[in-house]
């Protein structure tokens, strides 16, 4: 995974099956997705029709590049040509106008599941000679014929979960792979998106060993690398070299089924364990709010740094803010946010909120664990959480209150939802690190006003008479 889905600017293409000894041609994204359009359908059929495929294959496209499909696996390409592993590309061939002209406007436009992130597994074949689970090509004129829209084209054969994302942004592939080994004392994000993906792919595999996911790497973490190792025949070392990351990519793919139609999903709130790409001025993308959200919890503790607006757009106030956090901690003040740049904010972020959870009266919530809560979860997480919305329901009227039974079903979905709205997070009913930070520690603050500390003010002016 490479964080938050980017439209590539160039795309490199293997002009045979996988293994075949054959060429690579590397050329523009948006030039590919016309080739691939003017080879796989016929200019002469209804323009919805033709959107609707146009949307399909920009999002198979991006779903091989977001999963690292074949670079996980040691090739030096994107995707290759060959229509039984993935579309069909004849290099050097006559594009059509008007798919040329629909591709210029809808090359940065892709298809997601609601709540998640990445680009759908969005297979299709043609219909005729062909037939699989997903989009029949055929099929898409029969229903634009009988005045379907695009979206309603995609809904009847992705389902009516499904989102379009529009004007996605253009820029470089950062590949997942930190470009160092990671080992016994490293320390940071890239530790944590190790432990959150051990973790998951222990559910599947139990022989590896649950860890904590602290950003922290020592023994518990080392034997689980060790485990993971052994059960899929790498050397058992402990560390995490290149090989041993793609395979745990590869294996973490699998049993999320992010390149299959039934895709588990990856969730916002796990995107934002990982470094996006680089963010700068003129940036607009989901990282960029995550960034902004840091940036103004670190400014009210310190008064140097100033707190942009939580917009999604990385504007001047959002590198006034950067450059500010930068000259405190020691870093380049190019107002650019690079992986150094990311690593240390959320250092600074962190603390605060743990230290904060430290501080707070009463029974002290947990920290985030690194496991996603969603409809169907069970365990004391979700009793745990179900007592934290309960304690914001205090002060957010419109929340209601929920049985702390430890089974997130729809009255706790629908309390998580509510409290997303509250506190301006996105609205997915899915609790992640973004939305337990926020709910646990609004529930330190409540705590604390429960029970103040020795000295602290009660919260009642007390005249004579009181």
């Amino acid at each position: 995974m490479t964080g938050i889905p980017v439209i590539p600017q160039y795309i490199t293409v293997h002009l045979g099956k996988p293994d075949a000894y054959a060429g690579n041609v590397t050329v523009p994204f948006v030039d590919y997705i016309k080739n691939v359009a003017s080879s796989e359908i016929y200019p002469t059929w209804p323009e919805n029709a033709l959107r609707a495929n146009i949307y399909a294959q920009v999002t198979f496209a991006l779903n091989r590049i977001y999963t690292e499909w074949y670079r996980s696996r040691g090739y030096d390409f994107d995707i290759t040509n060959s229509t039984q592993y993935d579309q069909a590309y004849i290099h050097g061939r006559e594009i059509f106008s008007n798919i040329s002209d629909l591709v210029d406007e809808l090359f940065n436009d892709y298809v997601r599941r609601q709540g998640s992130i990445e680009p759908l597994f969005t297979q299709f074949c043609n219909g005729t000679t062909v037939t699989c689970d997903g989009l029949s090509q055929w099929g898409t004129v029969t229903l634009a014929n009988q005045g379907m829209s695009p979206y309603e084209i995609l809904q009847y054969y992705y389902g009516d979960d499904i989102d379009i994302v529009t004007n996605a942004p253009v820029g470089s592939i950062t590949p997942s792979y930190p470009g160092y080994p990671l080992s016994l004392g490293s320390t940071g994000r890239d530790v944590r998106i190790l432990q959150f993906r051990l973790n998951r792919v222990g559910n599947d595999y139990p022989a590896i060993p649950k860890v904590a996911v602290d950003g922290q790497f020592g023994p518990a973490t080392q034997d689980a690398v060790r485990s993971f190792q052994r059960i899929f025949n790498l050397t058992p070392d402990g560390v995490v070299g290149e090989a041993t990351w793609y395979k745990l990519e590869r294996v973490y793919t699998a049993v999320k089924n992010l390149a299959e139609l039934g895709s588990e999903g990856f969730s916002l709130s796990e995107y934002s364990a990982q470094f996006p790409q680089v963010l700068q001025l003129g940036t607009r993308a989901i990282g960029v709010s995550i960034l902004q959200h840091r940036l103004r919890v670190i400014s009210a503790y310190y008064d140097t740094i100033p707190a942009p607006s939580v917009d999604g757009i990385f504007g001047e106030s959002t590198r006034d803010a950067v450059i500010a956090f930068q000259n405190r901690f020691g870093l380049n003040p190019d107002g650019i946010v690079g992986r150094q740049t990311w690593e240390e904010i959320y250092r600074v972020y962190r603390g605060i909120l743990d230290s904060n959870i430290q501080l707070a009266g009463g029974e002290l919530p947990l920290p985030w664990g690194g496991t996603i809560l969603q409809y169907g979860s069970r365990g004391e997480s979700v009793r745990a959480l179900q007592q934290y919305l309960n304690a914001a329901a205090k002060v957010f009227p419109n929340m209601p209150t929920v049985e702390e039974t430890g089974y997130f079903g729809d009255d706790t979905r629908n309390a998580v939802r509510i409290f997303q709205s509250e506190v301006d997070l996105p609205i997915d009913g899915i609790v992640g690190e973004q939305t337990w930070d926020f709910l646990t520690s609004i529930y330190s603050d409540i705590q604390s006003g429960l029970n103040p500390r020795p000295g602290q003010f009660p919260g009642s002016v007390l005249r004579e008479g009181s």
